[in-house]
């Protein structure tokens, strides 16, 4: 078996991907998809089918789904001053008119720069945009002159990630986001994309089964497609990130830890927000903004196993998998997936990953 070996070099995240296996679309149904198989204690994964990930789990199992709704969140427009043209991703509201956003221009956007927002024909909304926001590099407070909520639902577009190389068309509208998102917290730039393969007759089997399932919400911000750009990954800065954990989940989380169940995050986002809300070693109900950055030599306190998709090279994504299952044998399995031909990243693949004991907390017993 593989040793640990602890790396925080960027370079050593890297690994090769032929451009033919990003996927581009959904599979024709949502749990169609293939599955990836790593247990905590092999070498090697195993081939399988998302439809079958009941033989991955325990009958006691707790599934953790982030009810999260993706938002219309690109916004079109141009500056008054100039007219030169402009993109606003929204990424987190600040008050009822300030929001977090990556805004993108031909040239250098300025502090205090007027700017309107809509197609030609559209009612437009006018926005200033106001001061960067400090370790978020791209992203500034936004001001909006109306409602920027309601101005996306009915003329912004879904943000597709930037690798997809298209724009989001009618299908996206409904295959970009789970079957158990919230319309009521839908402000997600991004979709928690390994809750994308679940359809409801697949979640009502798994819970038919003893399988419990319980909701956390983080809205997933633009920034989880930013690079990483400093060669040692200790120097990068996550965006933030709202999430929330009601007191009926939290209390579920820690009665199921208590009695020796295993916790399983579907996505990457639900490992962000669990391993963010543990405090004194209980995980607690409430909401916050997370920055949580898990690479190797960092441990998780809440998870054991983990429901994901594959994540591009060199991203914080794969450094988060990496500290659970290891660096070398997650870019091993990856190398597996590319000579198998999985289809990759948001509307790829699934895995299943047990997280290693050499990398979990001791749980700690009220």
């Amino acid at each position: 078996m593989r040793g640990f070996v602890l790396s925080l070099l960027l370079s050593d995240y890297d690994y090769h991907l032929p451009e033919s296996l990003i996927a581009d679309r959904p599979a024709t149904t949502r749990s169609e998809s293939r599955l990836l198989v790593l247990r905590k204690n092999a070498d090697r994964p195993v081939d399988d089918f998302f439809h079958n990930l009941q033989e991955c789990l325990q009958p006691d199992d707790v599934l953790v789904l982030n009810d999260t709704r993706v938002l219309p969140a690109r916004l079109l427009g141009k500056k008054v001053q100039t007219g030169g043209k402009v993109e606003v991703l929204l990424s987190r509201p600040v008050t009822e008119n300030v929001w977090v956003a990556l805004v993108k221009a031909s040239k250098r956007t300025k502090t205090g720069a007027p700017i309107i927002l809509g197609a030609e024909g559209e009612p437009p909304l006018e926005a200033t945009v106001l001061e960067p926001v400090e370790e978020e590099p791209g992203a500034f407070h936004v001001e909006f002159h109306g409602d920027v909520q309601q101005f996306a639902e009915a003329h912004g577009e879904i943000p597709l990630p930037p690798y997809m190389q298209r724009e989001a068309d009618e299908a996206d509208k409904a295959r970009y986001q789970t079957v158990f998102s919230d319309p009521k917290k839908n402000f997600a730039a991004a979709a928690p994309t390994a809750g994308l393969h679940f359809d409801d007759a697949h979640l009502e089997r798994l819970r038919k089964s003893g399988i419990q399932t319980v909701k956390v919400t983080l809205h997933v911000g633009p920034g989880t497609f930013l690079p990483v750009r400093s060669e040692d990954i200790t120097g990068h800065h996550m965006h933030a990130e709202p999430w929330h954990i009601n007191e009926a989940a939290a209390k579920a989380l820690n009665d199921a830890k208590d009695a020796g169940r295993r916790i399983v995050a579907v996505g990457t986002t639900c490992v962000r927000v669990l391993e963010s809300a543990v405090q004194n070693g209980r995980v607690q109900s409430g909401s916050g903004l997370t920055r949580l950055f898990l690479h190797p030599g960092k441990s998780f306190a809440v998870v054991d196993a983990l429901l994901t998709n594959f994540h591009l090279p060199k991203s914080t994504l794969l450094m988060l998998v990496s500290a659970g299952v290891g660096r070398e044998r997650l870019l091993a399995t990856y190398a597996h997936a590319v000579e198998q031909k999985y289809r990759f990243f948001s509307y790829g693949d699934a895995c299943f990953f047990e997280i290693r004991p050499e990398h979990k907390l001791p749980w700690l017993q009220p």
